[in-house]
C-alpha cells in the first residue's frame, strides 16, 4: 500500500513539474502579435499549429542567417533571400556553394502564411517542410541537416535560444524547420502606397497610377487577386522555356501532362525590387515582361485561356504600359524591404 501511494505521490508531483513548466514555457516565450490586415486571405492551415513566439522567430532569424547550413559554410538563407531585394537576389537565378547555378529565380518571401503552395512548382504545402529543400539541394547548400546540427549543436548561444524557444536545449530538425518557419511567418508586407490609400490614409493616386489600376483590373486581376496580388493559381503563361532536362514545372510534382511549365502566379506585391522576372529570370526588367505579353507569348497545349483565347497575347498601348508599372510600383512597401 505504502508503495501505490508512493508511487502515486512521484506521479502527481511529476505531473505538476511539467504543468509548472509548460506554464513557465508559456510565460517566458509569448506568441507575437502580428498586424494582420483584416481583408487578407486566410492563413494557411499549418500556422495554428506554429503560431509565432519572441524566442522562436529570433532563434528562426538566427538560423536564417547562418551559413553553416551550408556545406562549406559560404551560404545561408539570407544570402538568396535579402531583405533589401524583398527577400529575393537581383539574380537571374539562385546560386549556391562553389558558384553553382540553381534551376530558378529566386521567389520573393513575403506574406507566407497566407500562402497555400511554396516553392514555383507548390512542391510544398507546408512551410515547416520547405527549409529542408535548400539545405540538400546540390546547387543550394548541398548538406543534411544532421551535418548542421553537428555544426551548431556545441554552440552556447544556439543552447539557449532553443531552451528559450522550447524548454530545452534538445536541437532537433523539427525545431528547427519550426523555427525558421515562425520568422518568415512575421514577413508581413501590407503597407505600401496602395494599402494607405485603400485604408484612407492621407494618400492618393498620381493620374498614371490612377490609370494603371484601371488597366491592372482589366487585364491582369484575374490571375493577380486578392490582396496578395496572386490568385495562388498554377498557370502556364507562354513564357521563354527553360531548357534544363529537369525543369517541368508543376508537372514536376503532379506528373500531369497538362501542367507542363505552369508556375505559380507570383505576388506582384514589392515587384519593383525583386528584378529579374520568371521562373528562371528571362525579363530584366518590368517593362519587358508587358513587351513580352504585348508582342505575343510562346504557344502551348496547355497555354492559359487568358492567353490561348486572345491571340496569344495581352495586347498593351505603350501609355498603358507605363501606366500599369506606375501602378506596379504602389505596391512596393519601404518599411518592408528596411
Amino acid at each position: 500500500m505504502k508503495k501505490i501511494i508512493g508511487l502515486l505521490f512521484f506521479v502527481l508531483l511529476f505531473a505538476s513539474c511539467n504543468a509548472d513548466n509548460e506554464e513557465t514555457i508559456a510565460i517566458d516565450n509569448p506568441e507575437i502579435a502580428l498586424n494582420i490586415p483584416a481583408d487578407f486571405p486566410e492563413t494557411n492551415d499549418f500556422v495554428s499549429l506554429n503560431k509565432p513566439t519572441k524566442y522562436g522567430v529570433e532563434l528562426g532569424e538566427k538560423l536564417f542567417s547562418d551559413k553553416r547550413f551550408s556545406a562549406d559554410n559560404t551560404i545561408s538563407c539570407s544570402s538568396c533571400h535579402i531583405q533589401e531585394h524583398a527577400f529575393t537576389d537581383a539574380k537571374t537565378q539562385a546560386i549556391g556553394i562553389e558558384g553553382r547555378v540553381g534551376l530558378r529565380n529566386t521567389p520573393s518571401i513575403q506574406n507566407l502564411m497566407f500562402m497555400k503552395f511554396y516553392n514555383w512548382d507548390g512542391s510544398k504545402l507546408q512551410l515547416e517542410n520547405q527549409p529542408l529543400v535548400p539545405i540538400i539541394t546540390h546547387e543550394e547548400m548541398d548538406s543534411s541537416i544532421l551535418e548542421v546540427i553537428g555544426k551548431i549543436q556545441n554552440d552556447a548561444s544556439y543552447a539557449d535560444l532553443f531552451k528559450k524557444a522550447f524548454g530545452d536545449q534538445n536541437i532537433t530538425p523539427e525545431r528547427i524547420y519550426k523555427s525558421i518557419a515562425q520568422f518568415e511567418y512575421t514577413l508581413i508586407s501590407a503597407n505600401s502606397k496602395y494599402d494607405k490609400v485603400k485604408r484612407k490614409e492621407g494618400e492618393s493616386f498620381i493620374a498614371s497610377e490612377a490609370k494603371g489600376y484601371e488597366i491592372f483590373q482589366q487585364k491582369c486581376a484575374s490571375c493577380h487577386s486578392t490582396e496578395l496580388f496572386t490568385d495562388q493559381s498554377f498557370r502556364n503563361i507562354g513564357f521563354p522555356l527553360n531548357t534544363n532536362s529537369n525543369e517541368a514545372g508543376r508537372a514536376r510534382v503532379t506528373g500531369v501532362a497538362a501542367d507542363f511549365m505552369s508556375f505559380r502566379v507570383p505576388t506582384l506585391r514589392n515587384i519593383e525590387y525583386t528584378a529579374p522576372y520568371g521562373s528562371f529570370g528571362q525579363f530584366p526588367t518590368l517593362k519587358s515582361v508587358l513587351d513580352y505579353f504585348d508582342n505575343g507569348v510562346l504557344e502551348a497545349e496547355n497555354l492559359d485561356p487568358i492567353f490561348k483565347n486572345n491571340g496569344n497575347r495581352i495586347p498593351l498601348t505603350e501609355d498603358e504600359k507605363t501606366n500599369l508599372i506606375a501602378f506596379m510600383k504602389t505596391l512596393s512597401d519601404t518599411a518592408f524591404i528596411k
